[in-house]
């Protein structure tokens, strides 16, 4: 998604309070127009949306060239929750709203326009006025949400899974129908097939990209000096079995700016710095 500087400035506003922290807006200070791509895997089709007013947007395809708009910010407010997921179809007319809660990670929908919704530990836990004893618990609370095209709950991760909650997932990453997690505290590696949870322990932490590949995984990223580390490796019996870690530089061998967005969809991993898109397959992160 772009827009022209002013648009795009507005879509990442923060608000600064006199003591000085500053926290993203929810919503855009007045209505902006979008250009939206979409690429499958060379460009396929373009969308322009006037209009809109969700800030800090994840932006994903949907069936029959539309697109769906998610706010990672949602307030609730005078017993009201803020309307953060839109779609459009192909000609950049609305056809539906929704909400989706508050602090989202990520979202990837599936070919058939399943909506993935990852959450971080304040749509867990709760804040924008979420989890208070005059609100509802926060949407995201499962960290992991399956909704349908239409923005309704299908499907969310289980409270009491063999894998224990979610506090904040790292990581997603959906092929096909299915979805790929991978969360703190004990940081396994999850996959979810329809409503099934299979899931492997693993001893790396701190990644926030993951990449699949069969009965193959790479984790990407870390704490600290780890940020951008890769330990690619095979899922066997319960547990991941790793190889040497390696790391994720720039293809001139510079280290990847801290800004860059990285984010693994299937067997790829997108890297995101500035105005460059590089791809990496996972035949590229296998260190064996």
């Amino acid at each position: 998604m772009w827009a022209s500087q002013e648009n795009a400035e507005a879509l990442v506003a923060r608000t600064v309070r006199p003591n000085g922290v500053s926290y993203p807006e929810s919503r855009t200070a007045a209505p902006v127009s979008v250009q939206v791509a979409t690429y499958s895997p060379c460009l396929a089709t373009t969308v322009s949306i006037t209009g809109q007013s969700l800030a800090y947007p994840h932006v994903q395809p949907m069936p029959d060239g539309g697109v769906l708009l998610v706010g990672a910010r949602c307030r609730w407010r005078d017993g009201a929750a803020e309307s953060n997921a839109a779609v459009y179809d192909a000609e950049g007319q609305l056809l539906r709203k929704g909400v989706l809660g508050d602090g989202i990670e990520d979202v990837q929908t599936t070919p058939t326009g399943e909506i993935w919704v990852s959450y971080f530990d304040e749509g867990v836990y709760g804040n924008r006025g979420w989890g208070k004893a005059d609100s509802p618990a926060p949407i995201g609370s499962p960290g992991l949400i399956r909704f349908t095209p239409e923005l309704g709950i299908a499907w969310h991760y289980p409270y009491d899974g063999e894998f224990h909650e979610i506090s904040d997932c790292y990581a997603l990453n959906v092929t096909g129908e299915e979805a790929w997690a991978y969360y703190y505290t004990d940081f396994p590696i999850v996959r979810v097939r329809a409503a099934a949870v299979d899931g492997w322990s693993t001893e790396v932490r701190g990644a926030h990209a993951l990449v699949v590949a069969d009965d193959r995984v790479a984790l990407v990223g870390g704490y600290d000096e780890h940020r951008h580390r890769v330990v690619a490796g095979c899922i066997r019996g319960e547990a991941f079995s790793a190889s040497r870690p390696a790391r994720l530089v720039m293809p001139d061998a510079r280290p990847v700016p801290r800004a860059a967005t990285i984010l693994g969809r299937g067997s790829e991993l997108h890297v995101v710095a500035g105005h460059r898109w590089l791809k990496l397959g996972f035949e590229d992160l296998d260190t064996r």
